[in-house]
């Protein structure tokens, strides 16, 4: 009996050490990404550097153009993310919901050059010039297949029986989803959106399609736009040390950007609850 204690715990402890090497050896390649970009990109952090444009070293418009990506991107993507895996969650027990849950996977899988030549096809050559808008529709069908599965996964983890409660009170199905299962699975909702958030903050395929880039700030939706992915992918080409300087601080402040803005929500989203 002894033995056979000995053995478990010989074995716990065992699958204890696996666990925690797994998890040194998947932060040791993130944390060296993290200490070069920090490393090459800090001497170059200054006032000039963050407010100036190409012409003086600084990466402004890039700043700017991808805070207004991300930002008309959620806009659009996310209501419709959530939506759609509210429908497949909660109301998709159906042929229909099948097919959609289908599409959304394959179009999780596409390669992101993809969607940016689509939109190149569609929309670029209608409007007859690169945009903000087409950068941010071609990111918003990257971020939407993601925000859709997340949502309907989440859902899915809130246990029948608190929907059977709402239901038996006399709640519709819709004021359940709306007040009981969606507060219920805030969290996951919320981890899911900012994955996707960061995940489109640092596509570059579909905006050289879309948006070109721009060495000024913000000039109309209608219009190029700079952005710190482009930045740092023309920055990168570049055979003159000093570019590439300006790069490695393009990709620090684009780290720093998707820093902040989950601090930011989940500050935002912890104080909601408490009150």
């Amino acid at each position: 009996m002894m033995h056979s204690y000995g053995f478990r715990k010989f074995k716990n402890h065992l699958f204890f050490i696996i666990c925690a090497i797994c998890v040194i050896i998947a932060i040791i390649p993130l944390a060296s990404i993290l200490f070069e970009v920090t490393k090459n990109g800090a001497p170059q952090l200054s006032l000039t550097f963050l407010t100036g444009t190409n012409a003086n070293g600084g990466i402004g418009p890039a700043i700017q153009g991808t805070l207004i990506l991300i930002g008309l991107t959620s806009a659009i993507g996310i209501p419709i993310g959530i939506l759609s895996g509210i429908y497949l969650s909660e109301f998709g027990n159906n042929k229909y919901a099948q097919n959609l849950r289908t599409i959304n996977n394959i179009i999780t899988q596409f390669p992101s050059i993809i969607i940016g030549i689509t939109v190149y096809g569609i929309l670029v050559l209608a409007l007859g010039s690169f945009s903000a808008l087409a950068g941010a529709i071609a990111l918003a069908f990257i971020l939407i297949p993601i925000v859709t599965r997340t949502t309907e996964e989440s859902l899915k983890l809130v246990p029948n029986n608190i929907r059977e409660a709402s239901l038996a009170l006399g709640a519709h199905n819709w004021r359940t989803t709306l007040n009981v299962v969606l507060p219920t699975a805030k969290n996951g909702l919320l981890t899911g959106t900012l994955l996707a958030v960061a995940r489109i903050a640092g596509e570059t395929a579909p905006l050289i399609m879309t948006i070109m880039g721009n060495r000024y700030f913000f000039q109309g939706l209608n219009q190029p736009l700079a952005a710190l992915p482009l930045e740092i992918w023309k920055d990168a080409l570049q055979p003159y040390p000093d570019v590439q300087a300006r790069g490695w601080g393009a990709a620090l402040i684009l780290i720093l950007i998707v820093l902040i803005v989950n601090i930011v929500v989940r500050i935002a989203t912890r104080s909601k609850m408490k009150t």
